[in-house]
């Protein structure tokens, strides 16, 4: 098998894949020159995995698989902590053709069960902590046939299927365009939906992000707050790491700001992956250390909008820049950021190169410099359909275009810059408002940690902005001072009318913000 990439002035850079083709061999095959390097290291515990242990885990995880009846295209329910198991878990499936299904670990018994249902799980793999939320599922699902169990060690443990299996297995004969994998969206504006990628997909972004932007290599040690069930963290921290040899700090537990400080203290990552709720929280922590103390060279941040405020405080702070992006479950990861060196705090950069963008308006007509409308994607890695869902399917997927359901506009240099999601965007007096820049104005105030607009009505029945606002540590401040803040740098009418000072804001588990919630609020 070989990977190139074609070299032609005129059309975009792409990645050719051959059509015989496994993205977990790929992977794993690529470090086989570097078989005692560490792959792996588990913050929590100090536990390793080089790239030897872990091909030889995989491929043995594979073999048992098989020796329990699953057979290739059966899927299987993912929901465990990010463990040595993890990657072990995630890649031994794709090798032996079954279609793991992440799933993330804070949801509720009631998300777990509708996941199982709506995706037919022959097999359930979850961390032992996470045991409580699916005892009400035993016994409860038919298609449920078998579930193992990560961090034990009895005989339904991952543990002793690893130890079970032979390291000789036969790598599934899939191809490019076999399903390879299932990510849930993350219900930032409702149900999750099954989002089906194929196996060509991750070597996809980590050629076309992965080194061509981030520049990742085999001597960077990388750390990601974001998941492994997430898209985001998936290729933070196993496809784009694996693709080059480079080595990868795992975090079981929630990424609190101390924990995270700790990492960057004792495990040096040269590269930091996080989002913008994080990065705005870690500026706020008194413990924070010193640039000195650690190592990074370059950060990401996605999932939201990185505030202007908060990319430049970091990179004043610590001597790095964030590389401020969007992707999404549908595309998989990034297709549109800042890269080193032509970073635009406030904007979220331009084109990956290998994606093609457009910004549509409300008339399907493709809109022109500084005019605002949906962010439409057309790239390699674009998910292929919602699983059980052909309504929406149709409404995503238009052809070669992936509509993600962000409003955008874009300067005359290119440079994309976000104006909320479609579902947000404001109409006042007749002229559309973009939340987030309200958010973004309400952010530079000295004393706030985080911000949220949505609309209200109010009495006239007009649709006006409304602001829910996190304030920082020991702060007090008036709604009549933030207004006066937010009309000293935007138009009069985008000031919000209301103001509501609250203790944290409703996200999800990858740090996005549901609005929706907020609107059902009032």
């Amino acid at each position: 098998m070989h990977l190139s990439h074609a070299d032609h002035s005129t059309t975009p850079p792409r990645v050719e894949i051959p059509r015989d083709y496994n993205a977990a061999h790929d992977l794993l095959r690529r470090n086989a020159a570097r078989p005692d390097k560490v792959a792996y290291v588990d913050a929590s515990s100090g536990a390793q995995l080089t790239y030897a242990q872990l091909e030889d885990q995989a491929h043995r995880f594979a073999s048992a698989l098989r020796a329990h009846g699953m057979a290739p295209e059966t899927r299987v329910l993912v929901a465990m902590l990010d463990t040595l198991e993890w990657p072990v878990v995630f890649l031994g499936c794709i090798l032996a053709g079954v279609v793991p299904v992440a799933a993330n670990t804070l949801l509720t018994t009631k998300d777990f069960e509708f996941m199982l249902r709506d995706s037919r799980a022959q097999a359930l793999f979850v961390s032992k902590p996470l045991l409580p939320t699916f005892e009400p599922l035993v016994g409860k699902i038919g298609t449920l046939k078998q579930m193992f169990v990560a961090g034990d060690s009895g005989e339904h443990s991952v543990a002793h299927l690893i130890a079970s299996g032979s390291a000789d297995m036969e790598v599934a004969g899939t191809s490019s365009d076999d399903a390879c994998f299932w990510l849930y969206s993350s219900g930032s504006t409702g149900t999750p939906k099954g989002t089906v990628h194929l196996h060509s997909h991750l070597v996809q972004t980590a050629e076309l992000y992965g080194r061509a932007i981030l520049g990742i290599r085999e001597d960077d040690v990388v750390y990601s707050a974001a998941k492994l069930f997430f898209a985001y963290g998936l290729g933070n921290a196993l496809t784009f790491p694996l693709s080059v040899g480079a080595t990868t700090v795992l975090l079981p537990t929630r990424p609190t700001c101390a924990e995270v400080f700790r990492i960057l203290r004792e495990f040096r990552p040269s590269i930091f992956c996080g989002v913008p709720t994080l990065f705005a929280a870690l500026l706020a922590d008194g413990d924070r250390p010193q640039r000195e103390a650690i190592a990074l060279r370059v950060c990401t941040s996605a999932g939201e909008a990185l505030p202007a405020e908060i990319g430049q405080r970091w990179t004043a702070e610590f001597g790095c820049e964030i590389l401020d992006g969007i992707g999404s479950t549908e595309m998989l990861h990034i297709f549109l950021s800042n890269r080193p060196g032509k970073v635009r705090y406030g904007t979220t950069g331009q084109p990956v190169p290998g994606y093609e963008l457009r910004i549509v308006g409300d008339d399907g007509r493709e809109c022109g410099v500084g005019e605002i409308g949906e962010l439409q994607i057309n790239g390699p890695s674009a998910a292929i359909m919602y699983w059980n869902n052909r309504a929406k399917t149709k409404a995503t997927f238009a052809g070669e275009w992936t509509r993600s359901g962000d409003k955008y506009t874009r300067d005359g240099d290119g440079y994309y810059t976000y104006g909320g999601r479609s579902d947000d965007m404001l109409k006042v007096g007749g002229i559309y408002v973009s939340p987030f820049e309200v958010e973004a104005c309400l952010m530079t105030h000295s004393g706030v940690l985080e911000a949220a607009v949505i609309g209200v009505a109010g009495p006239d029945g007009l649709t006006k902005p409304k602001a829910y606002v996190v304030l920082k540590s020991g702060q007090q401040v008036s709604t009549e001072e933030l207004q006066a803040h937010v009309k000293t740098r935007l138009a009069p009418f985008k000031y919000p009318r209301w103001i509501a000072f609250v203790s944290e804001l409703p996200k999800t588990a990858t740090g996005k913000i549901q609005r929706f919630k907020l609107r059902a609020a009032g």
